[in-house]
Formats: C-alpha cells, structure tokens, sequence
C-alpha cells in the first residue's frame, strides 16, 4: 500500500460524475458528516480560521465561504466558535450539486447565519468573502487545475484562504477503508472514501503548490489524524 502511495491517484471519484446523485448522493452526504465527525475534518478549517482572524485584527464580523461545501456541516463547529468569541459570523456554502444544496437546508433550516449558493469554484468573484474555505476539496483537482483553483480562492478572499484536506499515508488509508465498510453501505462512501486519502497530499506537494501562487504567504501545518492546513494570509492594507 506505501507503494501504491507514493504518488497521488489519478482515478475519479463517484461524487466527482455529476451525471448521476439523487437519493443515493444525499444518503453518502449525511453519511460523510459522521465520517468527518470521526476523523476531526473541521479541526484543520477552524485551526486556519483563528489564525486568519486573529492576523486581521480580530475584527467582530467575518464572512467564510466554504467551497465545495457538500451539506456544509464542517460550518457548525465554526459557528459555535464565532459565538464563544462574540464574532458576528456569516457563512457561504458553495457547491453545484441540488442534493448538497438540499442536505445544507436540511441540516441548517432557515438560520439566516447559514446560506447556500449553487457555484463553480472556478467562478468566485473577487473580494466574495473575508476567508474563504475549503475542505477535503481540493484533493479533487490535478495540479495544473489545483494552482488555478487556489489562485482564484486567494483572489476571492479579503483577510485570506484556508484549506483542509487529507495527508495521503497508508495508516489514514486503511483507517478510512474499515470504518467506512462499518458505517456505510453506500457506494460513494466506500469507493470514494479510501480514494480520498489516495488522491490526498504529502507535504512536498503542498510546498510545491505553496511556491506557485505567485508570492502567496502559504503555512503548511499538519493536525491530528492525517491532515494538513493549508493557510493563506493576505497583507493588511495600511
């Protein structure tokens, strides 16, 4: 299995053929908030988050935009954060799939903290958001599509850009593959759940994007159980 790591995989995901989903997409999207629940997927975002805010200055409202969101329940350990802290927090979720938007809506209701706008990452706008957020995404893309992915994320961002995603090694890979098969009957749980740690990065690869971002401040921190924070710190005008 080392071996069959050493490089990033190339092959597809379920979740990445937009062609089929229903009821069977909306069923692997409650099942991924319990496998991010177990695996700490929201510890990277919030880690990346505090730094951010605090390099702002501390201010008393943020806007994030989580892109490629899915039902966006990563959000829910940051808001509670936000109150803690007396921040007015307002978050985005962005995703093109109806069942994300359907299982967001589930999960959040009509709470006016919480919005969801059907959007390709490829198509933010600049200034969209104060931090802009990414979780268990950008693993999705190859690196040619990756730099200009976070390109346009570090454009979208005013205070700066925070990504989370998984460090491919053989220990996450197996720890996914069996507490998948325990939890999920659910295709794109089972395929695609091992095949994220495979198409996931090892440090030299986010060094390598780090550099290409044309002068882009970059952190690279690793967390608990296989992940990386991967964090972009925009200057402070004045």
């Amino acid at each position: 299995m080392s071996t069959r790591l050493a490089e990033r995989s190339v092959m597809p995901e379920h979740m990445d053929d937009f062609s089929e989903g229903g009821a069977e997409l909306e069923e692997a999207l409650r099942h991924l908030r319990r496998l991010n629940r177990i695996f700490g997927a929201a510890s990277p975002i919030l880690y990346g988050i505090k730094h951010i805010w605090k390099q702002a200055g501390r201010p008393n409202r943020l806007t994030v935009l989580d892109v490629g969101s899915g039902s966006g329940d990563i959000n829910r350990r940051i808001l509670k954060w936000a109150k803690r802290r007396g921040v007015e927090l307002q978050v985005v979720l962005s995703d093109v799939t109806e069942e994300a938007q359907a299982e967001a809506e589930r999960l959040f209701g009509d709470g006016n903290r919480v919005t969801f706008v059907k959007q390709n990452g490829f198509d933010l706008l600049r200034d969209s958001a104060d931090i802009v957020t990414a979780s268990q995404f950008i693993h999705h893309f190859d690196a040619e599509d990756l730099v200009r992915l976070m390109r346009r994320f570090a454009e979208a961002a005013r205070h700066g850009v925070v990504v989370g995603d998984i460090h491919r090694h053989w220990l996450a890979w197996g720890a996914v593959w069996l507490v998948t098969r325990l939890i999920s009957a659910n295709r794109y749980i089972r395929h695609d759940g091992p095949l994220s740690v495979a198409k996931g990065f090892r440090r030299r690869e986010l060094r390598s994007l780090a550099r290409q971002l044309d002068g882009a401040a970059a952190a690279i921190r690793w967390r608990p159980l296989f992940r990386y924070a991967f964090i972009i710190v925009k200057r402070r005008e004045g």
